[in-house]
């Protein structure tokens, strides 16, 4: 799905941030991605999505060397790929639903809206469904931003510090869904530094990957959990 082949970036004017990188993100995997604060978690997530792009070496995405991607292919390409940030940004005009809804609107594509009701009950949001996101919790906004991620059917999900800004019984229903999205047969590769985190999936009895940023490299750090 997403291969790298001594693949290295550096922002201009900086140095590499990260070098040499050879690595493959098989169809429906799940990888946990570590590192310590500006090792390049969310780089190496930003390049998996071609919001990026390499320096030196090749990115391979779903079968297309990303560096000759138009404009319209790097936009087929994020189609596929789902992204959850920490600090998840909504239109706070708009209600739940139309935000969730909005990359469908923006590509101009019909809402299905059992679909979408059916979305917003899986992520135990129905109830707020006309609800504005200033009035929701930071556990409702990381659901309601995890619906909007997947609203387009991504084959992948990547997820950056998901769970930074909420408590432990937060944390571990959305990684619940997670889990349950990678069951479905999504690739998920979520960025993190709790280690607790990547301990309760073990719980959950989901075959993850552990890879860790070290010395500009992505490494396996260890076995499947």
């Amino acid at each position: 799905m997403i291969e790298m082949q001594d693949l290295s970036f550096g922002y201009r004017g900086g140095g590499a941030l990260l070098s040499n990188m050879t690595l493959s993100l098989p169809a429906g995997s799940f990888h946990f991605l570590t590192g310590p604060s500006g090792s390049g978690k969310t780089t190496f997530l930003r390049l998996c999505y071609a919001d990026l792009l390499p320096s030196a070496g090749r990115l391979t995405a779903f079968g297309h060397d990303v560096s000759g991607l138009s404009r319209d292919g790097i936009a087929m390409l994020r189609r596929k790929i789902g992204v959850l940030h920490q600090d998840a940004q909504f239109l706070d005009h708009l209600p739940v639903a139309e935000n969730i809804a909005l990359p469908l609107t923006v590509a101009g594509q019909p809402v299905d809206m059992q679909a979408l009701k059916d979305l917003l009950g899986w992520v135990s949001m129905s109830g707020h469904a006309r609800a504005v996101p200033p009035a929701l919790s930071g556990g409702e906004r990381q659901r309601a931003a995890l619906a909007r991620a997947v609203i387009m059917s991504p084959d992948m999900v990547m997820a950056d510090e998901p769970t930074g800004n909420l408590d432990w019984d937060m944390s571990m229903r959305l990684l619940q869904l997670l889990v349950e999205l990678n069951r479905s047969g999504k690739t998920i590769m979520v960025a993190t530094h709790d280690m607790d985190l990547i301990r309760a999936a073990r719980q959950m009895d989901v075959q993850a990957r552990v890879l860790r940023i070290s010395g500009q490299r992505v490494q396996l750090a260890g076995a499947d959990l």
